[in-house]
């Protein structure tokens, strides 16, 4: 089974800096022969508080032939306590209006595909509680099938040990859990996006990836990552084994968010570094 998980193409009818990106992206998913296309997030540029990016982007979405299945990022629903966008209950109904639940389950050939949204990891509510209970049920109803998690943020950066890296990896209490979930069941692949570098790795049994983002790639003003900068999407083959080709798509632009960070994000334009609850 073929899938290929793409993300982070930050899409907006009044910010179309990366809209160009599209067209060469979605004539690749189209020849490519794929079962399935995952988005991990970071659909639209502003969808957290504008009902136009969604339906934008949604509209692209539709145009491939392929089915897809998508989780949001920060920029669709929000982010953790304390910042510009906290995900709240009008942020998470909008998303799941116009696009569809936050966290599904598919089961396809002998494998059970899992989405899950990251951003509502760190609150520590009853929304975040519900998620971690229905992970558990999908996790142990899976019978013989193997699994593959998919979410907006990756476990972690650096190290699987390390702290709170605020703005880019889950928080560390929620990782134990998902370290525990993960342990108990045959989870063969974390796929995540949302750092807008491209990596593949391993945390005991289960393959690591961050998918290479679909709009724009950091330089300077952030922190630099594990991976490489490239502008495309990853293609996971599942079958006994999971084996995954990060793809640096033809006719893609590359836009850097140095260059850009002003018209489109302008909030984040003085920042060197994002604080930890940005």
């Amino acid at each position: 089974m073929k899938i290929i998980q793409i993300t982070d193409t930050h899409f907006s009818p009044s910010k179309p800096h990366f809209n160009g990106n599209w067209e060469p992206l979605a004539q690749w998913i189209e020849a490519s022969g794929a079962d399935l296309i995952v988005h991990t997030g970071d659909l639209s540029v502003d969808g957290a508080d504008k009902d136009e990016d969604i339906a934008f982007s949604m509209d692209l979405m539709r145009q491939i032939s392929v089915p897809m299945l998508i989780v949001p990022g920060n920029h669709d629903v929000g982010h953790l306590p304390g910042s510009l966008q906290p995900v709240n209950a009008e942020r998470l109904q909008r998303w799941r209006r116009l696009v569809g639940p936050d966290y599904w389950a598919e089961d396809l050939e002998n494998w059970r595909l899992i989405g899950l949204d990251s951003l509502l990891m760190g609150f520590e509510d009853a929304e975040e509680q519900k998620q971690f209970d229905w992970l558990q049920e999908m996790l142990e109803s899976r019978g013989g099938r193997r699994v593959a998690l998919f979410a907006h943020k990756p476990l972690f950066v650096d190290e699987p040990d390390e702290g709170d890296t605020g703005y880019w990896s889950v928080r560390p209490a929620q990782r134990r859990r998902l370290y525990d979930l993960i342990a108990a069941h045959d989870v063969a692949l974390f796929g995540s996006g949302h750092l807008h570098w491209a990596w593949k790795g391993q945390f005991d049994n289960t393959a690591l990836v961050w998918a290479p983002a679909a709009s724009f790639i950091l330089d300077k003003m952030e922190r630099l990552m594990p991976g490489e900068r490239l502008i495309g999407a990853a293609v996971h083959e599942l079958g006994d084994d999971v084996t995954t080709e990060i793809v640096a798509v033809p006719g893609m632009t590359t836009y850097y968010f140095d260059d850009v960070v002003e018209e489109v994000y302008p909030h984040e334009a003085h920042k060197v570094q994002r604080e930890p609850t940005a």
